[in-house]
């Protein structure tokens, strides 16, 4: 099976990528020609599901698409511009225009210009510099080179975006474009290659969908063997195999309340959106009144995606409350959002080595709890904290956190560093410096 990569630029650019990417049997290169980069965002929307990669002829196309939310960054690439790129345009211009003292550039960066510089002898040449991160409108990049040419400050433009070439030589100003190197695009096409290759060993990993039902006290002691919860039950047996059938997996009730669906990380990663994820509690829990918890589990082997599985949910278990968490290959532990704009949580159970989690175990802390914490406190931009922050944070009582926050203090992971008031009544709480 190939790997699909959509290649999006200006004809001959994307003639060039083209022609260099022949020598790739492993790759299937689909043309996407466009006049103006804002074409790109069309394209994109129209033929996104058509491909496994997009390749991007240069860096306004690429952070375009970027600014608009259209592509993920693993799954798109563009070539970039160094300051060698500019060696062979140079040369050309000096051949069409004479001996060039004056120029105008954009897009590549000036530290790109400095070593090529001190690399290369490029004579008396003065080049008026326009770098910029990301992507810039033609609109202003065309208005730098005209205000230079209008000026006498330059004899000649160079620019990477063909929108500005074309309209710069439109507007009677020399100007000539530069272009990725043949080894820069040969390496994106190599790490597209290795991508695709991983991305399918990926799709081919076993995914096992757990959903549970959330039980209190007084449900596990009053219906957890009554009729009226088998009854329940089997409304949840229903939404389950419904979406069983959409991601092509099989169905399996492992106990009362407990329910697995298996299938392939490739079938998930099609279907899978955390707000999916919560529509799928939310109907079964209109169908059986029940509340339910989602856990999702990666593997190499089914054994491995079921104890993955089996240890998202134990997380998800952590809050009586619907949750969906998912946990990969690596114990990678992400807890997902649902639509009310909170970040998603991203944390390692592993992260810390076998001689920091025997001190956690002493302390009866989980490793990821830690790990949670410190991914948090980066997320926040904040390493000066009181339990009750820890406590909304983690979603737990004030008086678990103040026990964690104890531990961490001896651990040396964080040190008190005052006291606050809460308010004129109520005792002062200690401020914590976290130490990470």
């Amino acid at each position: 099976m190939k790997i699909r990569v959509g290649v999006v630029g200006p004809r001959d650019s994307v003639g060039h990528i083209l022609a260099l990417g022949q020598e790739h049997s492993d790759l299937e290169m689909i043309p996407y020609i466009y006049k103006e980069t804002k074409e790109t965002e069309a394209i994109i929307r129209e033929y996104q599901e058509k491909v496994d990669f997009w390749f991007f002829s240069g860096q306004a196309p690429y952070y375009y698409a970027r600014s608009k939310g259209l592509i993920r960054e693993e799954h798109s690439h563009y070539p970039p511009l160094y300051g060698s790129s500019l060696l062979g345009t140079l040369l050309g211009a000096h051949l069409r225009e004479g001996v060039i003292r004056t120029a105008s550039l954009d897009t590549i960066k000036q530290s790109e210009l400095d070593t090529l510089a001190s690399t290369y002898y490029l004579g008396d040449i003065n080049i008026h510099s326009f770098s910029y991160d990301e992507y810039k409108p033609a609109e202003e990049i065309i208005s730098f080179h005209k205000k230079l040419y209008d000026e006498g400050k330059i004899e000649v433009a160079f620019t990477c975006v063909q929108e500005v070439h074309d309209r710069l030589n439109e507007l009677g100003i020399p100007c000539y474009k530069v272009v990725p190197s043949p080894v820069a695009i040969k390496l994106v096409l190599q790490n597209l290659i290795e991508r695709g290759q991983s991305n399918w060993y990926k799709r081919s990993q076993i995914a096992i969908i757990g959903m549970e039902v959330i039980h209190s006290a007084n449900s596990l002691d009053q219906q957890y063997f009554t009729y009226e919860m088998k009854r329940r039950e089997l409304e949840i047996k229903q939404v389950m195999l419904d979406h069983a059938e959409k991601v092509q997996g099989s169905f399996v009730q492992i106990g009362d309340g407990l329910f697995f669906i298996y299938t392939t990380r490739g079938e998930m990663d099609m279907h899978f959106q955390e707000f999916a994820m919560y529509s799928l509690i939310e109907e079964a829990q209109i169908h059986s009144k029940l509340k339910l918890r989602i856990g999702i589990g990666y593997g190499l082997t089914a054994y491995d995606a079921e104890q993955n599985v089996r240890l998202a949910l134990q997380y998800a278990r952590e809050q009586q409350i619907p949750k969906v968490v998912s946990v990969d290959e690596n114990k990678q532990i992400n807890e997902h959002q649902s639509e009310n704009g909170e970040p998603n949580i991203s944390y390692q159970q592993r992260k810390w080595g076998e001689e920091w989690e025997d001190r956690f175990k002493e302390a009866k802390i989980s490793p990821a709890v830690v790990s949670k914490i410190e991914y948090l406190s980066r997320h926040h931009k904040k390493n000066i904290v009181t339990a009750q922050e820890i406590s909304r944070w983690l979603k737990r009582t004030e008086r678990n956190s103040r026990r964690i926050m104890v531990e961490l203090e001896r651990l040396g992971l964080a040190k008190v560093t005052g006291e606050e008031q809460p308010g004129q009544r109520g005792r002062p709480r200690k401020v914590y410096e976290l130490l990470f």
